[in-house]
C-alpha cells in the first residue's frame, strides 16, 4: 500500500501526491478551471502554427477561422469530458487508470504518457528560452550564442520547476493572473494588427482545399489532445456534485479564447510576412512584427505563460513519475523531467537545424501516443465507473484493480491496437507508417484513428470480471452522471 497523504496536502505548498483526495477536503470551483485552460494555451507557437495554415496549408481567413474555431471544440471537448473523472475519483488521470488498465498494466500507457511529457516540457522550454533570447536581443542588443542558450534554459527550466513543486493553489493563482495579463496585451496586439494590416491582401487570398483545412484542425488539435491524460489532476479537488456540464464548459471556454484569436493573428501576420511559418525559431519574429514598446511587455507576458504550461506540464508529470511507482514526493518527481527538458532543451536548439518541422513532428506523434489511452479510458469512464480509492492505492495482489497478474487484457489489447493502427496513418519527417499515404493519413488524423480504434474494440470485448467492492452498487445512470 501507499502512504496516507499528510493532514496539510493542501497548503501554501502541496503535499499530496497520487493519493485520492477526501470528500473533506474537496473545496474547488468548477469556474477555476477556466483560467487553468487559459493559462495552458497562452503560447507563441499558436502564431506560428496559425501562420503556417496560410503558408502551408494555403488557407483563407474564413478558413482559417473555421479551423481556429472547431480544432479546440473537438480537443478540449475530449479534455473536458475525460476530466470529469477527477471529480468522480479525486485522483489524477494516470492514477484513475490503474482502475482501467490493472495496477501492472497501467505502467504501460503511464510510461508512454510519462516519455512523451519529456519532448512537451523540451519544447516550451525551448519557446521560453527563445523568449528571453529575443528579449535581450530587442532591449539590449544582446546576440544569441552556446552559453547564453545553456543560462536560458537553466533560467527557464528552474522557474518552471519551483512553480509546479508548489502546487495547485500557486497554479491557480498564476493562471488567474496570466490570463487577465495576456488578454489585455493580445487585445493590444490585435488593435496593432487591424490599424497596420493590408486587409485586402488578408481577404483576397484564394481558398485552399478542403482536405488541407481538414489536416489544419488535425494539428491544432492535436496541441489539446495532448492535455486528455491530465484533465483530472486539476478536477479532483472538485466536489462530486460539481457541474459536469461546466467542466467541459469551461474547459472548452478556457481553451477557445486563446486558441482562437492567436491562430486568427498569426494567419494575420503570416500575409504580410511570408516565412513566419518557417522561421528558425517561433518567437524572434514577433519583435520585427510589432513595435519595442508592444512586442517587449509582450513577451514577457507571453514567457510567462508558457512557463505556466510547462509547470502544468511537470505538475502532471510529477503525478504519472509517482504512479510509475518512483517513491518520492511529487516536488522531487518534477525535478526529473526538468533536468530531461533541460538536456532535450540544449540539443534541440543548439543541434536541430528547424525548430518548427520538428514541432510538428512531435505534436503528431504525441497526439497519437495520448490517443491510445484516451479511447480505452474515455469508454470506460463513460460506463459509469466508480473509483475505488483504497484499491487505487493497492498495489499488491489484494487490489480489486489486480485483475490477471495485474493486468486488465480488455484495456490492454484495445489500447495496443488502437497505438499501432494510429501509427500506421501517421507520417512525420523521419518517420512513416504504411497507411500514411491514404486520406487520414494525409490529413494528419492518425490520432482520431487511435481514439476510434481503442474505443470501439474496448466497447466490444467483455468487461473485466473482477471488479472494486464501489463498483459493485447499482449501475450508475450515465445521463445524470454527464449532466453533473
Amino acid at each position: 500500500m501507499e502512504k496516507t497523504p499528510a493532514p496539510d496536502a493542501e497548503g501554501a505548498i502541496e503535499t499530496r501526491g497520487i493519493e485520492p483526495v477526501p470528500d473533506s477536503e474537496r473545496h474547488g470551483r468548477v469556474r477555476e478551471l477556466f483560467p487553468t485552460w487559459v493559462a495552458a494555451n497562452i503560447s507563441v507557437l499558436l502564431l506560428t502554427m496559425g501562420a503556417g495554415l496560410v503558408v502551408s496549408n494555403g488557407l483563407n481567413f474564413y478558413q482559417v477561422l473555421l479551423v481556429a474555431v472547431l480544432a479546440p471544440i473537438v480537443s478540449y471537448g475530449i479534455v473536458g469530458v475525460l476530466t470529469i473523472a477527477g471529480k468522480r475519483g479525486g485522483a489524477p488521470g494516470m492514477t484513475l487508470s490503474r482502475a482501467v488498465f490493472g495496477q501492472r498494466g497501467n505502467l504501460f500507457p503511464g510510461a508512454v504518457t510519462w516519455i512523451a511529457r519529456w519532448g512537451w516540457e523540451t519544447i516550451n522550454a525551448v519557446t521560453g528560452a527563445y523568449a528571453v533570447l529575443t528579449i535581450l536581443n530587442l532591449l539590449f542588443g544582446i546576440k544569441s550564442n552556446t552559453p547564453l542558450i545553456v543560462v536560458t534554459l537553466l533560467f527557464f527550466v528552474g522557474a518552471t520547476f519551483t512553480v509546479s513543486g508548489m502546487g495547485r493553489k500557486v497554479l491557480l493563482l498564476c493562471n488567474k493572473w496570466s490570463a487577465y495579463l495576456f488578454g489585455a496585451f493580445s487585445i493590444a496586439v490585435l488593435g496593432y494588427l487591424i490599424a497596420e494590416t493590408d486587409w485586402s491582401a488578408v481577404f483576397s487570398r484564394p481558398a485552399g482545399s478542403t482536405a488541407l483545412l481538414v489536416a489544419g484542425v488535425g494539428t491544432i488539435a492535436a496541441g489539446g489532445i495532448s492535455w486528455a491524460p491530465s484533465g483530472a489532476d486539476f478536477s479532483r479537488y472538485l466536489p462530486r456534485t460539481a457541474s459536469s456540464k461546466g467542466i467541459v464548459g469551461n474547459t472548452v471556454a478556457g481553451a477557445g479564447i486563446v486558441v482562437v484569436p492567436l491562430v486568427l493573428m498569426g494567419a494575420v501576420m503570416a500575409v504580410g510576412t511570408p516565412d513566419l511559418a518557417k522561421a528558425t525559431d517561433p518567437v524572434s519574429f514577433i519583435g520585427k512584427l510589432l513595435p519595442m514598446w508592444l512586442s517587449v511587455p509582450y513577451l514577457l507576458i507571453a514567457l510567462i505563460g508558457m512557463l505556466l504550461i510547462n509547470s502544468m506540464s511537470m505538475y502532471s508529470a510529477g503525478f504519472t513519475a509517482q504512479t510509475l511507482g518512483f517513491k518520492i514526493p511529487r516536488a522531487w518527481a518534477v525535478s526529473v523531467n526538468a533536468v530531461i527538458s533541460l538536456v532535450f532543451g540544449s540539443l534541440l536548439m543548439i543541434v536541430a537545424t528547424s525548430f518548427i518541422s520538428s514541432f510538428i513532428s512531435f505534436l503528431t506523434l504525441l497526439a497519437v501516443s495520448f490517443s491510445a489511452w484516451i479511447g480505452v479510458f474515455g469508454v470506460d469512464m463513460l460506463r459509469g465507473r466508480v473509483y475505488d480509492p483504497k484499491a487505487l492505492m493497492d498495489t499488491t495482489r489484494t487490489s480489486a484493480y489486480w485483475y490477471q497478474g495485474g493486468f486488465a487484457w480488455q484495456a490492454m489489447t484495445a489500447w495496443a491496437a488502437g497505438l499501432a493502427t494510429g501509427l500506421c496513418f501517421t507520417a512525420v519527417s523521419w518517420f512513416s507508417g504504411p497507411l500514411a499515404g491514404t486520406w487520414l493519413g494525409k490529413n494528419g488524423l492518425g490520432w482520431a484513428v487511435t481514439i476510434v480504434v481503442a474505443a470501439v474494440l474496448y466497447a466490444v470485448l467483455p468487461r473485466q470480471k473482477a471488479v472494486a467492492a464501489a463498483e459493485a452498487a447499482e449501475p450508475v445512470d450515465l445521463d445524470k452522471t454527464l449532466v453533473g
